[in-house]
């Protein structure tokens, strides 16, 4: 089967779809990834404040698969962007020599600090590409400003109903790439039953969800959708067997509502700024 691939600004390739473990822990997530990487996916997405890295890792070997066969990302936790130890804490906690890309997680604390621990390990090849999930264009700008390093992927809400237009020109213009967190709309029921999206799902005899990963595959965003169900996380991947036409993405795009639904606020900065990692002290 034939999958996207993105061409990140360093010329590393990753793949558009990927599988996103959030919520999930023990036996269940070291399963599921090895389940989605012997089913249609390359791409693994977890982060230190998921508190299921160790899992992961374990999932990545028992998928059988070589190291080089798939990608493997995760989200420096912010209660550690002053710990030099961090990076190579994470390396351990998921098995690895090297991680494809790692990602600052939010965008508080001293992330100008971190985003320097990123370069340092990327220069060191422990990271293949570095990146940041959640700034504002202000905050992108000042990790221009005061960096090395152009970020290669910035993950964001993002779903027709939100097609993350607050910060999509300005990464189209700095050559970053996006990658959708909630990318079908955080299961949100009226995306998954819009009319538009359920006419095509029955026209091209998908699922409302096979619709929506098209969708990102064809904007040319990277994204990754979590499930629990083995049936699930098969269906998500069966997206490159069909291609919706300029008139139904121009149809989808009349969707947009211009709002998120994860609205940033000065108590979810803070709780994000302060939550530690299960394993820190």
């Amino acid at each position: 089967m034939t999958t996207g691939k993105i061409i990140l600004n360093n010329g590393v390739e990753m793949p558009q779809l990927g599988f996103g473990t959030i919520n999930q822990f023990g036996e269940q997530i070291t399963d599921n990834v090895a389940f989605a990487l012997n089913h249609g996916y390359q791409l693994i997405d977890t982060a230190n404040r998921y508190g299921n890295e160790v899992e992961v890792g374990k999932g990545l070997k028992k998928s059988g698969l070589p190291r080089e066969s798939y990608f493997l990302e995760t989200k420096l936790g912010p209660t550690l962007y002053e710990n030099d130890n961090a990076i190579d804490d994470t390396l351990k906690r998921l098995d690895v020599d090297y991680i494809d890309l790692m990602i600052l997680h939010h965008p508080v604390n001293n992330y100008i600090y971190a985003y320097k621990m990123l370069e340092k390990a990327y220069k060191e090849g422990k990271l293949r590409a570095i990146g940041i999930s959640n700034f504002p264009v202000e905050k992108i700008q000042e990790i221009l400003d005061q960096c090395e390093i152009v970020p290669a992927v910035m993950q964001v809400e993002c779903h027709p109903y939100y097609p993350a237009e607050k910060v999509k020109p300005f990464c189209d213009e700095k050559g970053i790439r996006l990658q959708a967190w909630f990318p079908l709309g955080h299961g949100n029921a009226n995306l998954l039953n819009d009319p538009v999206i359920v006419k095509l799902a029955e026209k091209y005899n998908k699922s409302t969800v096979q619709v929506i990963i098209r969708w990102h595959i064809q904007m040319g965003f990277g994204l990754v959708p979590g499930s629990k169900s083995y049936a699930h996380i098969e269906d998500n991947a069966k997206v490159f067997d069909f291609a919706l036409t300029e008139e139904e993405m121009a149809e989808i795009a009349t969707l947009n509502k211009h709002e998120p639904f994860y609205h940033v606020t000065e108590e979810s900065l803070h709780r994000m700024a302060v939550t530690k990692c299960n394993f820190e002290e």
